[in-house]
């Protein structure tokens, strides 16, 4: 499978709760960015997707586990890896780390459909890249 994908983001005050703590939401946006920037060092961009391919990439199912607070000011490395790519789905494998230590993993299941949201294969080329990447 595909190497690690790592993505460096800074907690701002907007992330945190009231005790400089990062809200437990906010992780799904970190990754969700991760994903994106992702995807665009593997030279496929949201729009190109959807217009070249009918295609667009959909969260099917996450499963998160948090294992350490984030603080505000943090700088936390997200990494992404694919741990199974199928034919129309494909399961990543996202953590938030902040130095050594693991603040949060998720497994984030993404589904590939068409413009009425039903689901079909994943580009081929598509999928050639992330085996790639």
């Amino acid at each position: 499978m595909p190497s690690v994908f790592t993505w460096n983001v800074r907690v701002y005050y907007e992330d945190t709760d009231a005790g400089g703590i990062v809200y437990h939401a906010n992780y799904l946006k970190f990754f969700e960015r991760a994903r994106t920037e992702w995807l665009r060092a593997t030279g496929v961009d949201h729009q190109a997707l959807k217009q070249q391919h009918d295609a667009a990439l959909v969260v099917k199912s996450i499963s998160t586990d948090y294992h350490a607070p984030a603080k505000l000011d943090d700088t936390l490395k997200l990494t992404l890896s694919i741990e199974k790519l199928g034919r129309a789905s494909i399961v990543f494998l996202q953590q938030a780390w902040c130095g050594g230590t693991l603040l949060n993993t998720a497994r984030v299941k993404i589904g590939c459909v068409d413009a009425a949201l039903r689901p079909r294969a994943l580009p081929d080329d598509l999928a050639a890249r992330m085996r790639d990447a």
